[in-house]
């Protein structure tokens, strides 16, 4: 029996051999064996209730921190899109956001109502999903500064409400459940004159400009600092890196930004073998001259080899 054939008949899209590379910021590796975009929660609720379990999901966003390999991911991969990509103010300076929503678009939402404290997400590539899942963050700001609560499907298809200490947050990292999919969340700041929001912003974006490679083929940050913010004498990837050689270091068509060593950047000939390999190469040169295992940000799912 087809894969297809054993998935729940929904008001949903399914995709078959959906092309992963057309949708991920470092446009690099094989297909999906289904592509699903759910219609809505209770939709993507039904899919997961119903799917039996036997049956791999996997969640991907706008695919800036992600990493398919060559060979294509089994299963099913969920995309949330429509109307998961919302955001509105919902009052008390606090603004609702869908797990598929631009994180830039959650910030720009906020400025407009004059909610201050979101500015630093026009700085996170990727969608609020991401940052729900990686506790995303820039310049001293974190996603775990701002939630109130987050909405979540676990493989059941059971829907949680979680509170920020439910989710465990540290560093780079959260602690739910791995098979949660956060489908929405609620975020609250302070209240600010728009204007003073919007020129905050503006900073951040010319500093990211300034110095990250943000108009190449990358995937943002490839490894998580070893210390987080504020620890004494904090180690931070992109030093490390440098310190072995790794900045503008290539393996066929993938090489580390010669702009900011942590970012991997895809020339347009990489092939995911490739960027993986700069990664690890690295890693492993970082491990033997500092005793540092660098903690891959970047997210990679899938096959390392194509299927025959």
């Amino acid at each position: 029996m087809n894969l297809i054939d054993r998935l729940p008949k929904l008001r949903g899209k399914y995709i078959e051999q959906a092309p992963l590379k057309d949708v991920t910021w470092l446009r690099v590796g094989g297909p999906a064996d289904v592509l699903y975009l759910p219609a809505d929660e209770a939709d993507l609720s039904r899919f997961l209730a119903e799917t039996p379990e036997d049956i791999p999901v996997h969640i991907l966003g706008a695919g800036s921190n992600t990493l398919v390999r060559d060979g294509g991911v089994r299963g099913v991969v969920i995309r949330l899109a429509g109307p998961f990509a919302k955001a509105e103010a919902i009052g008390d300076n606090r603004v609702r956001a869908g797990a598929g929503a631009l994180d830039k678009m959650v910030a720009k939402t906020a400025a407009k109502a004059g909610i201050a404290g979101l500015e630093y997400l026009v700085g996170v590539p990727g969608t609020i999903g991401g940052a729900l899942r990686m506790n995303a963050g820039c310049y001293d700001q974190e996603t775990q500064d701002v939630i109130v609560e987050a909405v979540a499907l676990d493989r059941m298809g059971r829907r949680i409400v979680a509170k920020p200490d439910e989710l465990a947050y540290a560093y780079r990292h959260c602690g739910a459940p791995d098979d949660w999919i956060f489908t929405q969340a609620v975020f609250e700041g302070s209240a600010d004159d728009p204007d003073a929001i919007l020129e905050r912003m503006d900073e951040i974006t010319a500093r990211r400009e300034a110095t990250q490679p943000i108009r190449e083929k990358t995937s943002g940050s490839t490894f998580a600092n070893p210390d987080a913010p504020g620890t004494p004498n904090q180690r931070k990837s992109w030093q490390l890196i440098d310190s072995v050689g790794g900045r503008g270091y290539r393996v066929g068509g993938a090489h580390f930004s010669e702009q900011h060593c942590n970012f991997l950047i895809n020339d347009g000939s990489a092939t995911a073998a490739d960027l993986e390999q700069v990664g690890e190469d690295v890693r492993a040169r970082v491990k033997e001259k500092h005793g540092v295992e660098l903690r891959w940000e970047v997210k990679r799912i899938g096959e390392k080899e194509s299927q025959s």
